[in-house]
């Protein structure tokens, strides 16, 4: 059978032979070097699988984050799994000389990326901060091209690219508007260069809120459009730490990582179950729970940021160098409002064909329920030796696989999976 384009017969075998098992099989590669590549990285290390991980550690945290952001999720939930202990937060903030902190304690986000290359450095000191350009099916194999040019063999390629490939940007209003005047929260390290500026912040979560706080206290004049009725926050934890809450208390809203009650414990826990409902009740689910609200740290910082709800945008247009948007409430009132600049909080939607380094012809192979890729349970695609992680399983597993805290559920059950060596089928 002819290679497929890229590959010549040639470089049939996998070079750095370091790689590969003793019975001379190539290797499994971990595309991504953020919690969820290097969480995997770290329980494929421990099965004794041979591996090559590749990324920059924390990339996208680093370059797709803005600074002064802190983490939604608490301490307790914020750990990268490994399969020993001495890995976690706690313990990164011990080998830094750092206190011990409780679930009252905003995390933020340079800490998190600082505990992610800390985690990496210890752990998964095999990272090639190389990135890979392309990958492809090559008789049964894939073929892996990294941007050096370097060309070789894998046996299995496990995606953790995490979100950043899945922002979701409205084409009614992206299409509309010159690219200098709208961008994604995604696209923005420093908001400090919005100082002086107009912005209309799109959404009520998260993103939206805290780039509004950021924007607002870097000298920006923010102004928020949300369609919900009105903007939610979370409440601060009972306790500094989960085991503090009263006995009654626990029984009848038990903590976990993705806050008290047992919905959410369901959801931290019961990723298996989830993956067997119907495909309908999953993307509900998904968004429902943990639904668009803001921390509750956010809440006082948000006083002096206007915040328009019930409004939708009707109709968006560039004039005289700014942004004109018709908003419209749920009387069919319309407002004007003018930014220099709208910054899109309308959050991720997953697409296998977003992800634009699998070969067209890999893409067209992955089954796919609304742009998500189908998994297993050992989080393997229709294409054998194909596995997907984070934000892009969280359609089949739930939305514990939005956060840090999924890292251990779901490496455990891909690097089962590929050490075992016989999968089911999604």
């Amino acid at each position: 059978m002819p290679m497929k384009t890229g590959f010549s017969a040639r470089r049939r075998t996998v070079r750095n032979g370091g790689t590969r098992d003793s019975l001379g099989r190539p290797p499994t590669v971990v595309i991504g070097a953020g919690p969820y590549g290097l969480a995997t990285a770290a329980w494929l290390s421990a099965a004794g699988t041979p591996r090559r991980v590749f990324g920059e550690p924390m990339e996208c945290w680093h370059t797709n984050m803005p600074m002064g952001m802190f983490l939604k999720s608490v301490p307790t939930a914020s750990s990268i799994s490994a399969p020993e202990s001495g890995y976690r937060f706690e313990d990164f903030r011990t080998a830094r000389g750092l206190g011990p902190v409780g679930d009252l304690y905003p995390i933020p986000v340079e800490e998190m990326i600082a505990y992610g290359r800390w985690f990496q450095e210890r752990r998964v000191p095999e990272l090639e901060r190389r990135n890979v350009r392309g990958v492809e099916h090559v008789d049964g194999l894939f073929g892996v091209t990294l941007d050096s040019g370097e060309e070789f063999l894998a046996g299995n390629v496990v995606m953790a690219t995490g979100q950043v490939p899945f922002a979701h940007e409205p084409a009614e209003l992206t299409g509309r508007l010159p690219g200098e005047l709208v961008s994604h929260t995604s696209g923005h390290r420093d908001l400090s260069r919005f100082s002086g500026q107009r912005v209309a912040v799109l959404g009520a979560g998260q993103s939206a809120l805290e780039s509004a706080a950021l924007l607002h206290e870097t000298g920006a004049l923010p102004t928020v459009i949300a369609r919900a009725a009105s903007v939610a926050y979370g409440s601060p934890p009972d306790t500094d730490r989960p085991s503090d809450r009263p006995r009654p208390v626990r029984i009848l809203k038990p903590g976990s990582a993705l806050g008290p009650g047992w919905s959410h414990v369901a959801c931290c826990y019961g990723g298996g179950v989830i993956r067997r409902l119907p495909r309908g009740t999953r993307m509900r689910l998904l968004h429902a729970v943990l639904g668009p609200s803001g921390g509750w740290w956010l809440r006082p910082r948000m006083d002096d940021v206007p915040v328009l709800c019930g409004r939708t945008i009707r109709s968006a247009g560039a004039e005289d160098g700014t942004v004109r948007l018709d908003l419209v409430d749920s009387t069919g009132h319309t407002r004007v409002l003018r930014a220099d600049h709208l910054l899109l909080a309308t959050g991720y939607r997953v697409d296998v064909d977003r992800l634009g380094l699998l070969a067209p012809e890999l893409r067209r192979e992955v089954r796919t329920f609304r742009g998500a890729p189908r998994l297993s349970s050992g989080f393997e695609s229709s294409v054998p030796g194909l596995f997907f992680t984070g934000l892009a399983a969280a359609p089949t597993f739930g939305p514990v696989l939005r956060f840090v805290a999924g890292t251990g559920f779901a490496a455990r059950r891909a690097a089962g999976s590929l050490a075992a060596g016989t999968r089911d089928r999604p």
